[in-house]
């Protein structure tokens, strides 16, 4: 399987969307209370599944760079779908490469206020969840795209 219906996407934003306002805080994933990108992943995942499917272990905030372990995208590939190449979709778990050649250490959530206009919701370092556009940079960080299972 290389997707999900729809309506789990869109049920993904919707919950990201929760979020938004939410302050930028390392390792933590409390709505409202402080969140980093895992975080945000994490509470989706509560929201559509209910129990996380692995504990997390403590992270630095250079997720394993220096050891040039890809941990992220490793757990990626363990609980979510390879999406299919092409435009990301609504509810697309969005995972970046912040510089070339580094890890992928970041990951937000596609979606689309206006038809081409998309845009992705994601906890950054001194913004907290915020939504932003998926602006030429940010779409050339992208270095893999997930959807969630069915089943939510």
């Amino acid at each position: 399987m290389t997707g999900t219906d729809n309506g789990i996407g869109l049920r993904a934003v919707g919950i990201a969307r929760q979020w938004i306002g939410t302050p930028y805080l390392h390792q933590a994933s409390v709505r409202g209370v402080g969140t980093d990108c895992l975080g945000l992943l994490r509470g989706i995942w509560r929201a559509l599944y209910g129990e996380e499917p692995e504990a997390v272990p403590p992270y630095t905030a250079d997720w394993a760079e220096p050891a040039r372990q890809e941990r992220l995208w490793q757990a990626a590939e363990r609980h979510l779908l390879r999406a299919p190449d092409g435009v990301p979709a609504p509810g697309q778990v969005l995972l970046f490469r912040m510089r070339a050649g580094s890890i992928a250490k970041h990951l937000g959530i596609s979606a689309e206020p206006a038809p081409g206009h998309m845009t992705f919701i994601h906890a950054y370092t001194g913004h907290g969840v915020i939504e932003s556009p998926l602006s030429t940079p940010w779409q050339r960080r992208i270095v893999a795209r997930f959807t969630f299972p069915a089943g939510a």
